[in-house]
């Protein structure tokens, strides 16, 4: 009799014991990095080189070819296919939306179970133009915080400006949030660059921001930042600006805040900004001193 009370003791207290380990169980937010178009594969691709903790890498577009070229740590989706015929949208945003409409129900299950989507597109072509809008909304309908990360187009190519501006409209009104890299700054910023190198440049902003992002809510900080933090000032955000900085030496801290304050890319007031966001990386031996 003995023996069968404690046995039963020691299977009620394992049973407590998992119990109380599930009641610590906490689920990561599910973190996305979608790219739309050539554009944004091309930043999926700087990104799975550069490496991120916690997201899933997602290169959608309507060019078969142009998705073989993508990392294969990235999930490769074709929207589109009977529109398109896997050929791409030929510079049409009517196009690139009638591609991710047709493919809505495969989207929509992509998306489903996303708390948090990046979503990057060179503004003014095709494909990412005019998927972009349609797969915010999307992935917004599934329940998550959509920040989009948009290139805007050099003023020489006049041809991609107005269905930029209209792209930029479209999106406004699907997204939380928008950040616009505008390239015509870029140029201000490595003015002797040749084209393909500046647009590296682009990709490598794009590839910091989100990863600066993505890693404040997946890696736990000595001063931790979680989800909830992000989706306050991200959620409804509207357009928004980004910008990073760098510093050495004994003030560090104060000139890195400055630096980034006063980024080429900043060009805009942020005293009425209602929100922000400061990611602060150093080494073991940086103080709050």
């Amino acid at each position: 009799m003995e023996d069968l009370v404690n046995e039963a003791m020691r299977s009620r207290s394992s049973r407590k014991q998992q119990q109380d380990s599930s009641d610590f169980k906490f689920e990561t937010p599910k973190l996305m990095v979608v790219g739309a178009g050539g554009a944004g594969c091309n930043s999926i691709n700087r990104l799975a080189k550069a490496g991120i903790k916690g997201a899933e890498l997602i290169a959608i577009n309507t060019d078969k070819l142009h998705l073989t070229t993508i990392s294969e740590s990235a999930k490769k989706v074709l929207i589109g296919a009977s529109i398109t015929r896997g050929l791409g949208a030929g510079g049409y945003p009517e196009i690139g939306a009638k591609a991710a409409e047709v493919s809505r129900e495969a989207l929509e299950k992509m998306f489903d179970g996303a708390d948090l989507v990046f979503l990057t597109a060179g503004m003014g072509g095709g494909t990412g133009t005019g998927s972009a809008p349609i797969l915010a909304e999307i992935a917004k309908k599934q329940g998550a915080i959509v920040i989009s990360i948009v290139t805007y187009p050099f003023a020489l190519e006049r041809a991609r400006l107005e269905k930029a501006d209209q792209g930029l409209e479209a999106l406004k009104a699907q997204a939380d949030t928008i950040i616009v890299i505008d390239n015509n700054r870029l140029v201000e910023i490595v003015p002797s660059l040749p084209i393909d190198k500046a647009f590296n440049v682009a990709d490598e902003i794009i590839a910091r921001a989100v990863r600066g992002i993505a890693e404040t809510i997946t890696t736990p900080s000595l001063i931790n930042l979680d989800f909830a933090d992000v989706r306050a000032v991200m959620s409804n955000g509207g357009v928004s600006m980004i910008a990073v900085g760098e510093a050495k030496g004994t003030n560090r801290a104060e000139e890195v805040v400055n630096n980034t304050l006063h980024h080429a890319l900043l060009d805009v007031d942020y005293t009425g900004a209602t929100g922000v966001l400061l990611h602060i990386t150093g080494g073991p031996d940086m103080t709050l001193g």
